[in-house]
């Protein structure tokens, strides 16, 4: 795909860095980058080359939130459809649905959810709206000083989107979530770190990013891509299951396959003191128990 509003990197390590790139208009959200950064998350649990995903903006913000200087429904939804829960539940993929209809935050936020490799958020400057709500799959979140972080959907008469009323709770708790979102307020990098949303604040952009791939690192260097591709999916799903034995039923699995291809191979390195050198690819996992939410 020829990307137009996003740009990435990939460096010698596997870590990619992935850009908004819209810094005229604070790289604001449009329908087009949601396309963009879907058919990214997505390309990206298929590229081997690929180890470990850094997000960021391009030029002094992270996002500004939805463009709300387009033409027509500037979420880009249809205005002629009347859709039902029930429609929503049969005809999710149906393209009247998909393109007219999905919330196109949401789309973006699924192929995250769904990704293989590891996602860093590093958030500077701007953040609001779909500009934050974005961040909420991602692993870790990383701050600048400067950031200004802001769930205003109040205040332009609409809803948190993107699933970040799934998201957003699990992350800061059901009470500060409601206070966020309820008031709309613009928060500062030092209450999103007291609230949990982000892992640490730095005074610059650049010492984020260098602490953004030495975190990056930790996670992918002399790792398993296979292990690190199902612990994610298990971390992220496994939580949300009505019962402990659920998740044990997915870790036995989990740990039969992997012992019988790198984990001979890592107990093998641990035994003989040396790296080890796993060859196994997220791209052909042999056990993935969970359906993926589109493709």
């Amino acid at each position: 795909m020829n990307y137009q509003t996003i740009k990435y990197e990939i460096d010698e390590t596997g870590i990619a860095l992935l850009l908004l790139n819209r810094p005229d208009r604070l790289n604001a959200f449009t329908v087009e980058m949601c396309q963009e950064l879907e058919h990214f998350y997505r390309a990206a649990s298929l590229d081997d080359s690929i180890r470990a995903i850094i997000v960021s903006g391009e030029g002094r913000a992270f996002c500004a939130g939805m463009d709300l200087g387009v033409q027509g429904n500037v979420f880009g939804l249809s205005e002629t459809l009347q859709p039902t829960l029930e429609d929503m539940n049969k005809r999710l993929h149906d393209e009247a649905i998909r393109d007219g209809i999905r919330d196109t935050g949401g789309r973006v936020t699924l192929a995250m959810y769904d990704c293989l490799k590891p996602i860093i958020g590093a958030i500077h400057g701007a953040a609001v709206g779909i500009g934050i709500t974005m961040t909420l799959p991602m692993d870790i979140r990383l701050a600048t000083r400067d950031a200004r972080i802001g769930f205003v959907f109040g205040r332009i008469g609409i809803v948190p989107e993107a699933c970040s009323s799934w998201f957003l709770p699990r992350i800061v708790g059901e009470q500060t979530a409601l206070e966020w979102t309820l008031s709309a307020d613009i928060i500062d990098a030092d209450t999103a770190h007291a609230g949990g949303l982000v892992r640490s604040v730095y005074d610059d952009h650049a010492t984020m990013l260098e602490e953004a791939y030495a975190l990056a690192r930790r996670m992918t260097q002399n790792r398993s891509p296979v292990a690190v591709a199902l612990t994610r999916q298990m971390m992220r799903r496994n939580p949300a299951l009505p019962h402990p034995v659920e998740a044990h039923k997915i870790d036995s699995l989990a740990v039969l396959h992997a012992s019988r291809l790198e984990g001979k191979e890592g107990v093998s390195a641990f035994l003989e003191k040396r790296e080890p050198r796993f060859t196994g690819k997220a791209s052909e996992l042999s056990f993935f128990p969970w359906e993926l939410t589109d493709r």
